[in-house]
């Protein structure tokens, strides 16, 4: 059996399975992904040997929208080096039925099992999904530990930790009704005594949240030293919505939370997910598929303070993967970040794109050196 059979075969044995779960997993609301638009955009492969883990994208079956095995490898097969992948939760796979609380651990068996796949050699170079991230309710608080042990059964030795989105903005027009979240939910006791949980399992934690909310990520960093933490996106700063038009005093505020953020040595941070509409460049309003000469220019203030604040060590490139996919293409956005990274040393770019990554989800099984 052929590589593309097989993996079709799969894709129609998840969606069987798992479109009676669609009530319970709303997709969050994106722009469509246009493939004939990004095709019209091509460009050379800049430093085409360079190792690259990508540490941040999705595996999904949604109506209208399919991103599985496939998908992934038709872009991490495109000319850039991407020896291994991290898979990020993304509502997709649970289970239909039992406990709501345990229904995310069908995710992670679902991914591991791809894994498993891409592990065989079958598939090509790149070791897919060789860390997962689950998701958990952390708002359970110490009753999510039942949940744990499912998931770390369903993942395995792959799952690395639990991301738990709280994104939440006084402007209702931000809220996703797939990941409801109250004011300020990283200061609630209950949602630390779940972080708390994950210490003892000896898993991460990471988040999404849009840039007012960073101060309290760094609340939350300072009350568990001992938990490492990522905080995916570069801190989400919006642009749209009452933020439209006000870009230079969001990034004021967003660096200066960068900044403060980064004095806690728990905390890594990745460098992506600025082509999400919330973050308001509109590129897929534009006639033409940007380039990675138009995204370096605008990218870059907002990579090189996290890069500054941070350093390379616990900095890492993230294409968040399809979700990015509306605003450029995946050999765009390699090419985007190796412009970034010009003028940094061997060893701090072989962090940003692979090093960092390896460490935070405990790689020591992939070459990347």
């Amino acid at each position: 059996m052929n590589r593309r059979h097989f993996s079709t075969l799969l894709g129609s044995a998840a969606a069987a399975s798992s479109f009676s779960g669609f009530a319970q997993q709303p997709a969050p609301s994106t722009a469509v992904v246009r493939q004939d638009w990004l095709d019209r955009r091509k460009e050379t492969i800049l430093e085409p040997e360079l190792p690259i883990i990508d540490p941040h994208h999705h595996l999904w079956l949604r109506p209208g929208s399919r991103y599985l095995l496939d998908e992934l490898l038709l872009d991490t097969n495109s000319g850039h080096n991407v020896v291994a992948t991290a898979f990020v939760q993304a509502r997709s796979m649970y289970r239909d039925s039992g406990p709501i609380e345990m229904r995310p651990v069908g995710e992670v068996e679902f991914v591991n099992g791809v894994a498993a796949m891409s592990a065989s050699g079958l598939f090509g170079k790149t070791r897919v999904a060789a860390a997962i991230v689950g998701q958990a309710d952390l708002t359970l608080g110490s009753r999510v530990e039942p949940v744990l042990t499912a998931l770390v059964r369903a993942g395995g030795e792959r799952l690395r930790g639990i991301r738990h989105i709280a994104a939440w903005d006084a402007d209702a027009s931000f809220r996703n009704s797939a990941y409801p979240a109250p004011p300020h939910l990283l200061r609630d006791r209950t949602f630390r005594e779940g972080i708390a949980a994950l210490s003892r399992f000896g898993l991460s934690f990471e988040t999404w949240i849009y840039h007012p909310q960073i101060d309290d990520f760094a609340d939350l960093a300072a009350a568990f030293p001992n938990t490492k933490m990522l905080l995916d996106h570069v801190g989400g700063p919006l642009g749209t919505g009452p933020y439209r038009g006000r870009r230079d005093e969001v990034f004021s505020r967003w660096a200066s939370s960068i900044k403060a953020l980064a004095a806690h040595p728990n905390v890594y941070i990745k460098l992506g997910g600025l082509g999400q509409n919330v973050n308001g460049f509109a590129f897929n309003e534009q006639a033409e598929p940007p380039s990675s000469e138009m995204l370096a220019p605008l990218f870059r203030p907002y990579v090189e303070t996290c890069i500054e604040a941070f350093g390379t060590s616990r900095s890492m490139f993230e294409s968040n993967f399809p979700v990015d996919k509306v605003s450029y293409s995946y050999p765009v956005f390699w090419n985007t970040c190796k412009l970034l990274a010009k003028g940094t040393s061997k060893t701090e770019k072989a962090d940003l794109f692979a090093g960092t990554a390896a460490r935070f989800y405990r790689l020591d099984g992939i070459r990347w050196e």
